[in-house]
């Protein structure tokens, strides 16, 4: 089953949140109630994250059909910011709604695919979706964030889960910086991610991903979703045009 990603990003893209609420305005807000549905787990076992010393919960939505049939395999979506996607009282300020945007693919279109969300690292967020240093922001642990996603996530769910593992199944999706790092991880793993849906990107952040999107061509086949607001910063929407022409192909964007 292919995955329909402009259609599903489009979707999404209506649940982006504000990723710059401070700590001290979300401890004013009263505790929002849990809108996680059925599908969602948070998994128990904390994986550890080689390089970085730290470890990583991950959360999983399982579609409708997971447990009635039994032999069936499913694509993968892999996200960041994992607090954000499915679940009211643990986002920032609003979920995305991923669980039940599927829930509703799945009744309707009989799309269905296993998200794997990974739990943002708080005060290392900037960090570790950062692929390359920003000299005011300091230094990037974005290559050893995506090696965690690539030689430890993966694995383990390709293991434990009815996965498609190929790269034709395989799909990354992040928003703001973690837009930034899914679009590295098409530049650093085309074997394993053959889709990305990158919205609001913070190409911003180090002028390298030009050169290294005209570097390193994406291969045949690769399927891109750019999304990003005309009334975002001034600079936003020439930048992912920059992007578009630096990486030579006819992706969809919206925006």
């Amino acid at each position: 089953m292919r995955i329909p990603l402009p259609a599903l990003s489009t979707l999404l893209a209506t649940f982006i949140v504000a990723l710059s609420a401070t700590a001290a305005s979300m401890a004013a807000e009263p505790a929002r109630p849990a809108t996680a549905g059925p599908g969602v787990h948070v998994l128990a076992q904390r994986l550890a994250m080689p390089g970085l010393g730290r470890e990583r919960t991950l959360r999983l939505y399982l579609p409708p059909s997971y447990d009635t049939a039994p032999a069936r395999r499913y694509p993968v979506i892999y996200m960041h910011d994992a607090q954000n996607l499915f679940d009211d009282a643990t986002s920032y300020a609003g979920e995305w709604g991923v669980d039940e945007t599927l829930d509703d693919f799945a009744r309707t279109r009989g799309f269905e695919a296993i998200v794997v969300g990974i739990d943002h690292g708080g005060e290392e967020r900037l960090h570790e979706l950062s692929p390359w240093t920003n000299p005011k922001y300091g230094m990037a642990q974005g290559e050893r964030y995506m090696a965690f996603v690539v030689d430890v996530v993966k694995p383990f769910i390709d293991a434990h889960y009815r996965t498609r593992p190929g790269r034709a199944s395989t799909a990354i999706i992040g928003s703001s910086m973690g837009g930034l790092i899914s679009h590295y991880a098409l530049l650093r793993y085309p074997q394993v991610f053959g889709k990305a849906a990158i919205f609001s990107p913070s190409y911003w952040y180090s002028s390298e991903v030009y050169a290294q999107t005209k570097a390193h061509p994406w291969p045949r086949g690769t399927r891109t979703y750019f999304y990003i607001g005309g009334r975002e910063d001034e600079e936003s929407v020439p930048d992912v045009d920059r992007i578009d022409r630096a990486a030579g192909h006819a992706g969809s964007r919206a925006g």
